[in-house]
């Protein structure tokens, strides 16, 4: 008897597992049928039934959903998926994927959806694929859940999180448990730890969803929530500062780039170059022809494209300063005024010369593979490109100044700027330590130019952008001197990012060029004096 019993209980458990799939298929269409009258509110009342069944045949179905393919045939409700195929529609089985036939287009009804709907279908696709095999399938729906918690989600969660065994996906998917939790109905301690997991989420992001959790927790748990959330508005307040003080150092190093050739030939040959900044723009559009001739030429050499367009750059500036030193600037030395005017006449016709040559649009300049993207650094984000214009602004510094302190010629250029009459009597010709000087303080600004066209758009006016900065740059570290300008430049980089956030950009460089006339009335030299009787007298 007993033998008897517990054989006919095996065959119907037997029966009831070979059943399942047929019961779980019936109710899913049925489901899916539903969706024919169902309103906006009634939908989303669906399709968290159809995630909580955790088939994931309905995936398709709801895919086709959100796109608003899905439609109903008129005579029964049932309901299908669609394809156009001339003035008819093709059907699709929602479930098995299998051709149904075509009917004509009035003949079937839309499902219609909004973006609420959408939200939930996502998040219900995402649960849906938390089991699938596929590593990034799996990390991509505990992301969905992530970003669009749902209560409904919580079991299937956590069924796929016993099951998970890569490290990445788990901790994705404990973070997506965690979020789901709070909307649940699940005690009180379960949702404290859900706090804490959520809290050690960082960012914006955390915030809002504990601060969106507000009013639904227990009043029990609301002393958690509030450290929670006052904890991470600190560490968001730390990370925002320590973003400002990133990006003042990243617009510093620009000014750094744009503004050292300068202080090279106003503290040697104390020359107003307003032409300085057509160098910088000469040397971004020298980087776009390299591209230019690459691109059809060698295509496979574009990650090269910078390091073969820095020299280019360099020679093409520095013999462009040459002539300007030799054909004008050498005529007018001593008379100051003249040559800001002449300089300033010299930066017109460049700009007008590279208006008939190139147009006055923007011009492609394209990043190459190493200095695209973005990388987190705590709470922060770093993108390459400013990064390593970073390294190569300090790179230019230090072999700038090696070149200064360690040979003949910058021998000949620290006594020129202390004391011309003196180091003329030594047999230094000063008139070719002019023109020099000035190429390259003009090569200079082309390599500012190279890694600016990586930043800024490459146009005519380019160097119109940097010149004053370049000057205040300049007058503000001390004329001349290359520490001065490397402190000037970071300082005011930022602070124009400490100012911009609560005064604005355009208020903030006012306030910035308020700042230097009063320092400068204090210390007219800056903040780096030139020391030597011509610099003194």
């Amino acid at each position: 008897m007993i033998f008897k019993s517990l054989l006919r209980a095996c065959l119907a458990c037997l029966f009831l597992s070979l059943c399942t799939p047929a019961f779980a298929q019936a109710d899913s269409k049925a489901l899916l049928d539903s969706l024919a009258d169902a309103n906006f509110k009634q939908a989303e009342e669906i399709v968290g039934q159809l995630a909580a069944s955790g088939d994931p045949r309905v995936v398709p179905a709801l895919e086709a959903f959100a796109e608003g393919d899905l439609y109903a045939r008129k005579s029964d409700d049932a309901v299908f998926i669609t394809q156009a195929a001339g003035s008819k529609l093709a059907l699709i089985d929602p479930l098995s994927g299998e051709s149904a036939g075509e009917v004509a287009k009035g003949a079937m009804s839309k499902i219609r959806v909004n973006n609420n709907l959408r939200r939930v279908i996502r998040s219900a696709l995402g649960g849906l694929t938390l089991l699938s095999p596929d590593r990034n399938t799996r990390l991509q729906a505990a992301s969905a859940v992530l970003a669009s918690p749902s209560a409904e989600n919580l079991d299937l969660v956590e069924a796929a999180l016993e099951r998970e065994t890569d490290p990445e996906v788990k901790a994705r998917m404990v973070e997506a448990r965690a979020v789901s939790l709070l909307s649940s109905d699940r005690p009180p301690e379960a949702k404290r730890e859900a706090i804490e997991t959520i809290a050690s989420l960082g960012g914006r992001n955390a915030i809002g969803i504990l601060m969106s959790s507000a009013g639904t927790l227990d009043p029990s748990l609301q002393e958690d929530l509030d450290a929670a959330i006052a904890r991470l508005e600190s560490k968001l307040a730390f990370w925002d500062m320590a973003q400002n003080v990133w990006y003042g150092v990243s617009l510093g190093s620009v000014l750094l780039l744009a503004a050292i050739g300068l202080a090279i030939t106003f503290g040697v040959m104390g020359i107003i170059n307003m032409a300085h900044g057509e160098m910088v723009m000469l040397g971004a559009y020298s980087t776009f022809v390299v591209q230019d001739v690459i691109r059809s030429n060698a295509p496979q050499l574009f990650d090269w494209s910078l390091p073969i367009a820095l020299p280019v750059a360099f020679l093409v500036t520095a013999l462009v300063g040459l002539a300007i030193e030799r054909g004008v600037i050498r005529f007018l030395y001593g008379r100051p005024l003249e040559t800001l005017l002449a300089t300033w006449g010299i930066s017109l016709i460049l700009q007008q010369a590279i208006r008939s040559i190139f147009g006055p649009t923007n011009q492609e300049v394209g990043n190459p593979s190493w200095m695209s993207g973005s990388f987190a650094l705590g709470g922060m984000t770093v993108t390459w490109n400013r990064m390593w214009i970073i390294v190569f602004s300090l790179t230019i510094f230090f072999a700038l100044l090696a070149l200064m302190k360690r040979s003949a010629f910058g021998l000949q250029m620290r006594a020129v700027t202390q004391n011309r009459r003196m180091a003329s009597s030594m047999g230094i010709r000063t008139p070719w330590v002019d023109a020099f000087t000035f190429a390259l303080g003009s090569g200079i600004a082309g390599i500012a130019g190279v890694a600016l066209s990586q930043i800024d758009n490459v146009s005519p006016n380019l160097g119109q952008s940097y010149i004053i900065d370049s000057f205040m740059v300049v007058v503000f570290g001390g004329v001349g001197n290359l520490w001065g300008t490397l402190v000037g430049a970071l300082t005011l980089g930022v602070l124009n990012k400490f100012l911009e956030p609560s005064v604005g950009a355009v208020l903030g460089k006012i306030l910035v060029l308020v700042l230097i006339i009063l320092f400068i009335q204090k210390r007219p030299r800056g903040l780096f004096a030139l020391k030597g009787r011509a610099v003194e007298a």
